[in-house]
C-alpha cells in the first residue's frame, strides 16, 4: 500500500497515526519531494472514481492563488490533471493507493470500511 502524504501536514500525521495503530502496512511518499506525475494521477482518478475536484487540495495557498475555485469547472479532466502533476501541494492529501483502490483525504470511518475488506487492510 501506498501512502502519499506531506510531512508538515497535520491530517496526514493523524492518518499515518490511525495506519499504525490498526498495523497497516505502508510505504510512504512525501508529495512535495516526489510528485504524483500525470500518468500516475490519471490511474488513480480512473479508478478512485470521485470527481476530479476532489483531487485538489482547496484549502491550499496555490489553489487559492492561481483562482482555481473559478477556473477549474472549466477545465478538461486533461487540463486539471496536467495542473495538479505541476505541484503537489495542489494535491488534495493523504492519498493511498491499493491494489483495490484509491482513498483521498482522511476519513477514518471510510478508510475502516475500505482496507477491513482488502488483503492489505485491517482484519
Amino acid at each position: 500500500m501506498l501512502f502519499v502524504c506531506y510531512s508538515r501536514c497535520s491530517t496526514c500525521a493523524k492518518a499515518r497515526r490511525w495506519l499504525g495503530e490498526h498495523d497497516i502496512a505502508f510505504t510512504e511518499r512525501d508529495i512535495k519531494t516526489d510528485n504524483p506525475t500525470k500518468a500516475e494521477l490519471t490511474a488513480w482518478y480512473h479508478a478512485s472514481g470521485l470527481p476530479i475536484r476532489r483531487f485538489f487540495n482547496t484549502s491550499g495557498q496555490i489553489y487559492r492563488a492561481l483562482g482555481l475555485k473559478d477556473k477549474l469547472p472549466a477545465m478538461s479532466d486533461d487540463e486539471a490533471l496536467e495542473l495538479l502533476a505541476t505541484d503537489g501541494m495542489l494535491v488534495k492529501r493523504p492519498i493511498v493507493v491499493t491494489a483495490h483502490g484509491i482513498l483521498v483525504g482522511f476519513a477514518p470511518e471510510v478508510w475502516r470500511t475500505s482496507l477491513a475488506s482488502t488483503d492489505d487492510g485491517i482484519e
